[in-house]
């Protein structure tokens, strides 16, 4: 018997029991064809069980007809659905019938649960949600690969509470009450939420057409404009000025000469020249750099030559302005490589390894690391950089599929997993965050979907499918730019979202907070006029004992 905890300070009037005291049948579902069409009468699936309610959405059909067929298994008003082989995150998800629908078959791998007549399916169905928080269904089940089962026999042992009928059907009034006000809660959070991913992009795709930095672009025009007229009227005016010797070619990235707003807007094809000599030069870096090392390691190979776009995906694209250009992502990033298959564990004294868990929302959260050791050649392979890029490229999930995390100095000791891709960007062409934010984009995404999305479950990108991605690129001046605009509209917009992420969670904990409460005996006044669980339940066991097979009438709901 699975016990309970803190059962003695239950009312005086409540009582325990196992699960098979109050059972009237408990059985598996008909193992038939199933089909999407709407070929005959509909029958419930593991799906069915979906949002801790049956939905109809989530059926399948079958051509079984026959009386005596359907009058076995068919749901009757009450009848509860329990998700009994499931992963840890579903098993013993509950739904409850309430004639949702006139007829629905009771399918496989899904078990009903039907209570005797006097005692509230509603009570044993919110009852069995409790259970499910307080983990009991988990610490019950059998483990097999990627999925949990419970048998029935297991299932009938289990404790539960039992309160007098006529309370059982307050509680259920009062549970329904209260979480009806709470789903109107949540309802509104999730619109609010939803709200805020579609502002989201909407701001990423005005950035990433150039529509955030407009007004930069504009200034930036007038500035050049009126810069040699200012200058020639100086020079007219100062009989004393003399010429001052050239300061050279202007430095890169951070250390270029000036605030960078004095270099004059390119075009499109100066941006993809641009793109290339840096591309040779890149290259050239890491040839020199192995040589100087003693040819240790691969010999660096030349940037390689990335298919042209076509008119079909520039089709599809939106125009950009001017300074602007499509290019794939492998013009702007070195070689992406794979991290290591070396197996990991929380117990080994060793290094950490980042794996799919460890890319949240854009960054590395450490906070559930595994190691393993490895040596210096290793370590050297699949060293991490500040501004390097991580993407998951594996995922029984294709939403997870693409997901990225910037790594930061705080991140750069740990090496990552297979499952993982490092993409090292060229801080000369693309700077590491406006990459990333790309890759946030609805039209990237949906790239990226497209050539991961596979039958078989597991969905993959490989590396050759990233570099062929295609994205919206500026110079890398304007690229900060677009940064700072994000960032200032994005942080207000993840704030927000962080509040409600804050206030879902303290609703799922007070609807927790009610089913304790309910189940403990404090929801609702016991009425000392009331039938006692002990004399309900003796009642139950003479019904039982009088016939095997008691006469139901209205179920108890």
């Amino acid at each position: 018997m699975l016990q309970l905890q803190n059962v003695k300070k239950l009312p005086e009037n409540w009582t325990t029991c196992e699960l098979d005291n109050v059972l009237f049948k408990i059985s598996n579902g008909a193992n038939v064809i199933q089909y999407e069409e709407k070929v005959g009468y509909p029958i419930c699936r593991i799906e069915t069980i979906w949002n801790e309610n049956i939905d109809l959405d989530r059926v399948k059909y079958i051509k079984e007809n026959g009386k005596e067929f359907i009058e076995k298994h068919a749901l009757q008003y009450g009848d509860i659905l329990l998700s009994h082989i499931n992963s840890d995150a579903h098993l013993g998800k509950t739904g409850l019938f309430k004639n949702q629908v006139e007829i629905l078959i009771h399918g496989i791998n899904i078990l009903l649960i039907r209570p005797v007549e006097h005692f509230s399916s509603g009570f044993l169905n919110y009852q069995f949600k409790y259970l499910r928080v307080k983990g009991i269904f988990i610490d019950a089940a059998q483990r097999a690969v990627n999925q949990s089962s419970i048998n029935q026999k297991k299932l009938k042992s289990f404790q539960i509470v039992v309160a007098p009928l006529h309370e059982q059907h307050r509680i259920v009034a009062k549970i329904e009450e209260l979480f009806s006000e709470l789903d109107k809660g949540i309802e509104n959070l999730k619109t609010a939420q939803a709200q805020l991913k579609v502002y989201r992009q909407a701001l990423l795709k005005h950035a990433f057409e150039g529509k955030l930095t407009a007004q930069w672009r504009a200034q930036r025009r007038v500035k050049q404009s009126v810069a040699p007229a200012q200058a020639g009227a100086q020079f007219l005016n100062d009989t004393n000025s003399r010429p001052t010797p050239s300061r050279g070619p202007a430095l890169r990235g951070n250390n270029e000469a000036g605030s960078g707003n004095d270099k004059p807007l390119g075009t499109a094809d100066a941006l993809l020249k641009h793109i290339q000599q840096e591309r040779a030069q890149r290259y050239q870096q890491q040839l020199a750099d192995w040589e100087a090392s003693g040819k240790q390691g691969s010999k660096p190979k030349p940037p390689k030559s990335l298919p042209s776009l076509t008119a079909e995906e520039l089709a599809e694209l939106p125009e950009l302005p001017e300074g602007w250009a499509y290019i794939r992502v492998g013009a702007v990033i070195d070689d992406p490589t794979y991290g290591t298959s070396k197996k990991c564990d929380y117990e080994v004294d060793g290094i950490g390894v980042l794996r799919i868990p460890n890319v949240i929302s854009g960054k590395v959260d450490a906070s559930d690391l595994k190691f393993a050791q490895f040596t210096a050649d290793e370590i050297a392979s699949y060293k991490l950089n500040v501004g390097d890029i991580l993407i998951i490229r594996s995922n029984g999930s294709v939403s997870i599929v693409g997901r990225c995390a910037l790594v930061s100095s705080a991140d750069i000791d740990y090496l990552y997993a297979g499952y993982l891709i490092r993409l090292r960007s060229n801080l000369h062409i693309v700077e590491p965050r406006f990459l990333l934010n790309t890759f946030a984009l609805h039209s990237v995404r949906k790239q990226i979907e497209q050539k991961a999305k596979s039958t078989s479950g597991v969905n993959n990108i490989n590396t050759g499918e990233i570099q062929s991605l295609v994205v919206a690129l500026c110079s890398v001046e304007e690229q900060r730019q677009v940064h700072l605009e994000l960032e200032s509209r994005l942080s207000e917009t993840d704030q927000l979202d962080q509040t409600i992420t804050t206030s879902l969670q303290q609703a799922e904990a007070l609807r927790q907070a009610i089913l304790k409460k309910a189940f403990s005996g404090q929801l609702v006044p016991q009425d000392q006029n009331d039938e006692s669980a002990s004399e309900l339940l003796a009642r139950i066991r003479a019904g039982r004992e009088q016939s095997d097979k008691p006469t139901r009438g209205r179920k108890a709901t």
